[in-house]
């Protein structure tokens, strides 16, 4: 089977591991891949090490004519059976390319929001007639997508994408370079911030721990020094023991020395934190959206508080901070989802079932 992967890969190593190493393992099964991406990405070389083709590809634009023959050459040249685009940009130029050419599109979808059916945006991407299949992260995004579509011979699947702990370097680091102790009971919490991450909710948390001395607060991670974010810490009571770190590229370092992760999204997909956090073996405390629901089991690797409730994040901070032994068989159970829903071996026979079926060759 002939494979057109068109993906971006110029991020940090850890957050293109779990796609770029689905794709090294489908050389196993057989598979002709080539690449579109970034050629000076770190991933590239390995890509090449392993016999995978790669052309450079930037998707700076939503419709590319440049991008849009390249890719449409890669097709003819390559001999390819189906094109599997990953993200919006990559979407949307490939839609173009792939009119008239008889392969099978295939577009990756990460989020249960910005997929409407009234939003023609969204017929640039997974609700375009010339896509034949989407991959979910999530069954939460499964559902939204599921919903939004009209031809409901579109095959849509959760693949979760799967990791191997043996990927990171949770081995903990010193955390005075960020203004406190490994000895104190460290909360992480780690995103590029928005509003739907949430953090303002652990901001008002932070009000209610104020008088707990060994609780410090790590914000790890772009757009937090400012506001309302820098308001919110100076009024929490603890403005002295929330540190921001800023991006961190040892972000999971830094969470595999914290005693917990706080995950306040108001939705999400699938969270590559909460992930990075439970192959460290810290508890996550989450919020409700379906999403974290299906990685986090409330009382087994950590706990799932209402979405939207400080007080509720500040209560399970505390209880985690006052019952050690809970927190110690939390942290226990962490690693087990790697061997069963999000296994690396799972995703990639995943992926090479959904491919298959696609072409009707199983």
């Amino acid at each position: 089977m002939n494979l057109l992967v068109l993906t971006a890969t110029n991020g940090s190593y850890n957050s293109v591991r779990p796609e770029a190493e689905i794709y090294i393992s489908l050389l196993k099964f057989g598979y002709n891949i080539t690449i579109m991406t970034d050629e000076g990405s770190k991933y590239a070389k390995k890509f090449r090490e392993h016999g995978i083709k790669v052309i450079d590809a930037h998707y700076n634009k939503k419709i590319s004519p440049k991008t849009i023959k390249n890719i449409r050459e890669a097709i003819i040249r390559h001999n390819i059976d189906i094109v599997y685009a990953t993200n919006s940009k990559s979407i949307s130029n490939a839609v173009f390319a792939c009119i008239g050419t008889g392969v099978k599109l295939v577009t990756y979808r990460g989020t249960t929001g910005g997929l409407y059916r009234h939003d023609p945006s969204s017929y640039l991407n997974a609700l375009n007639p010339i896509v034949d299949g989407v991959i979910c992260v999530s069954e939460a995004v499964t559902k939204h997508v599921k919903k939004q579509i009209f031809n409901k011979s579109k095959k849509v699947k959760t693949i979760y994408k799967g990791h191997e702990v043996e990927w990171y370097n949770t081995q903990p680091i010193n955390l005075e370079e960020f203004g406190t102790k490994n000895s104190n009971f460290n909360v992480a919490f780690v995103a590029n911030v928005r509003k739907i991450k949430g953090l303002s909710y652990l901001l008002q948390a932070a009000k209610k721990l104020s008088n707990y001395e060994d609780i410090h607060i790590l914000l790890i991670g772009e757009n937090i020094s400012k506001e309302p974010y820098l308001s919110e810490i100076k009024n929490s009571g603890m403005s002295e023991r929330i540190h921001i770190t800023g991006y961190r590229d040892n972000a999971p370092q830094i969470i595999a020395s914290c005693s917990v992760l706080v995950q306040a999204s108001i939705r999400e997909g699938l969270s590559r934190v909460i992930l990075e956090a439970l192959a460290a073996k810290i508890p996550v405390i989450a919020s409700a959206n379906e999403g974290n629901k299906e990685i986090i089991k409330n009382g087994f690797n950590g706990l799932i508080v209402p979405i939207k409730d400080a007080g509720a994040i500040a209560e399970k901070i505390i209880e985690l901070h006052d019952e050690s032994e809970k927190l110690k068989q939390l942290s226990e159970n962490c690693n087990s989802i790697f061997e069963t829903q999000m296994s690396h071996k799972t995703t990639v026979s995943e992926y090479d079932r959904f491919f298959k079926e696609l072409l009707q060759v199983l």
